[in-house]
């Protein structure tokens, strides 16, 4: 719903304190006023939100959840990663509004009924239907089929490594979709902060202007579920890389480099 650890914590604990403040011995049904509540507040939140990004410069992601590859995750990440969604759905969630994104979550993620969903929304459940079917449509029109299998997503951005530790103009344009997208969020930074990047040529002279020095430093790690890498030079986390591959190409590629979500991660 949120797209971020932080305000799905956040939003726990504000359900919780609700629920002390209730008769728990009244509520015949726990599970669904449970769901009932973390639901209204997510929306609250997600309300609250998109007003904030209203001036908002840049791109802003959402946060990642990570696991270095070469370690295991612990039992909690283990269970985030599990859960997680790719950050390509997440983008174009954060797309939708707040009333259609509780609409697609609850019903075609958790399969909540529209009736439940309209009570929760405050509308009717046939407008919670046709929030949730704008949103279907979104989500099937922006978000591409993309490849599962972690091994074949890490041969190819093994691929885009090495053409763009060595400079290879040609070698990216051979990995990189032509439609790619690249996607960087700074962060409260608004003199680093740019517009999303299309196009596999543009793509691949910002990558080469300005990613080639930091390339060698990259770190593979599991990034929402999907092959991706960390940026640590020293020891010191620049960044976070997701990627989205669909027939052997990138076809998007989020780099999040916002200190404060940076500093949310342990990576171990």
């Amino acid at each position: 719903m949120l797209g971020s650890v932080t305000d799905a914590d956040d939003a726990v604990q504000e359900s919780w304190l609700r629920l002390s403040r209730s008769d728990s011995d009244a509520i015949a049904n726990m599970s669904g006023w449970l769901t009932t509540v973390v639901a209204r507040v997510a929306l609250d939140m997600l309300r609250a939100r998109r007003a904030r990004r209203e001036d908002y410069v840049g791109t802003q992601l959402p946060e990642p959840i990570v696991s270095i590859e070469d370690g295991e995750p612990n039992p909690e990440q283990a269970a985030l990663l599990a859960d997680s969604v790719g950050l390509a759905l997440l983008v174009v969630l954060d797309s939708l509004s707040p009333s259609e994104r509780l609409a697609f979550v609850l019903h075609d993620m958790f399969t909540l009924p529209f009736e439940e969903i309209a009570a929760i929304a405050g509308t009717t459940p046939a407008a919670a239907r046709q929030h949730a079917s704008r949103a279907r449509r979104r989500v099937r029109g922006a978000a591409p089929l993309a490849e599962t299998d972690l091994e074949r997503q890490r041969e190819v951005i093994d691929a885009f490594l090495a053409a763009s530790r060595s400079g290879n103009f040609a070698g990216l344009l051979e990995v990189l979709d032509p439609a790619v997208v690249f996607r960087i969020d700074v962060g409260a930074r608004p003199a680093l902060a740019r517009p999303p990047i299309h196009g596999a040529e543009a793509v691949a002279d910002q990558i080469l202007a300005r990613g080639t020095p930091l390339a060698g430093f990259a770190r593979h790690a599991v990034v929402n579920g999907a092959a991706g890498v960390v940026v640590a030079p020293r020891g010191r986390l620049l960044a976070v890389v997701g990627f989205t591959i669909a027939a052997k190409r990138i076809v998007a590629i989020d780099l999040i480099a916002d200190p404060a979500k940076l500093a949310r991660l342990s990576l171990g």
